[in-house]
């Protein structure tokens, strides 16, 4: 049973989010059991709830450690128009943080990038047989070797890993399928992994950014020109990669199945995803 903490933060009476920033997988997305991946249909009750948040004049932005061309499906899905822009205009927080985008058409309106390259050869140190995927803005992935099925979208294109990283990027997936998740936390923190930040997924599965960036710098760099403050933003999320946009957010949300260290960083808790969680915290500030 999940401990729903639905009320946990406090908020002055009559407080509204100007700004909904929403995770996608594990949030928004119902989470195929035993495989890593989502279902691609957003389930009525949450898509009816943004529209409802929508209604309200509230922006709504997408956050996920999906490339852009993985968010703008489930953007067009839940009918996202910015509510406020002349065109209806989305802004959306792609690969951690790393890439801003607005939509529809896709333009990618702001990149961080950095040399990965030191960072992928001391883990692949640890775990010589993990794979290791790069973003083919708009096309898929270029990625040493096939992942599993489901696991990344769009074409994967195979490429020798000294060509993987032999330029400044944006993001780079590590993934280990005959490891754990706690493998990769124990190897992270052991590594420090200097000059670049990290994150652990579900899986044996490892995002490497730029320093200082993640959803929450993504985030901010879309609120200040929105001109809206931290205090004004509900954030909600299910992942370690969510950690620094819940906390930044004025309300930050985890899922219910999140990891203790995720729930632990939240001012409250909704209930899990199969449960419609994100819906049912929405309705509490838009039903």
């Amino acid at each position: 049973m999940v401990e729903v903490r639905a009320q946990r933060a406090s908020k002055p009476e009559g407080w509204q989010p100007q700004l909904v920033a929403l995770d996608i997988d594990g949030t928004l997305l119902k989470w195929v059991v035993g495989q890593g991946t989502t279902h691609e249909v957003v389930p009525d009750r949450v898509r009816d709830a943004v529209q409802r948040v929508l209604a309200a004049g509230c922006h709504v932005v997408l956050a996920s450690g999906r490339a852009p061309h993985g968010m703008t499906a489930i953007a067009d899905q839940l009918g996202l128009r910015d509510p406020l822009d002349p065109d209806g205009r989305l802004w959306i927080v792609a690969s951690n943080g790393s890439v801003i985008v607005r939509h529809p058409p896709m333009e990618i309106v702001h990149e961080e990038t950095f040399d990965a390259a030191p960072a992928v050869h001391a883990v692949l140190e640890r775990h010589p047989d993990a794979l290791v995927a790069i973003e083919e803005r708009g096309v898929g992935y270029r990625v040493s070797a096939p992942f599993p099925e489901g696991e990344l979208g769009g074409e994967l294109i195979v490429t020798h890993l000294d060509d993987l990283v032999s330029a400044p990027v944006s993001r780079v997936i590590i993934r280990d399928p005959q490891a754990t998740a706690d493998d990769f936390v124990a190897m992270a923190a052991q590594l420090g992994l200097h000059g670049t930040d990290y994150v652990v997924g579900w899986t044996a599965w490892l995002d490497l950014a730029p320093v200082g960036v993640s959803k929450a710098s993504g985030l901010a760099y879309v609120a200040e020109r929105l001109g809206i403050g931290p205090d004004d933003v509900l954030a909600i999320g299910d992942g370690r990669n969510d950690i620094e946009m819940i906390t930044w957010a004025g309300r930050g949300v985890a899922m219910g199945q999140a990891v203790p260290e995720v729930q632990d960083a939240a001012d409250a808790v909704a209930a899990p995803v199969d449960e419609d969680g994100a819906a049912t915290e929405l309705d509490l500030w838009f039903g």
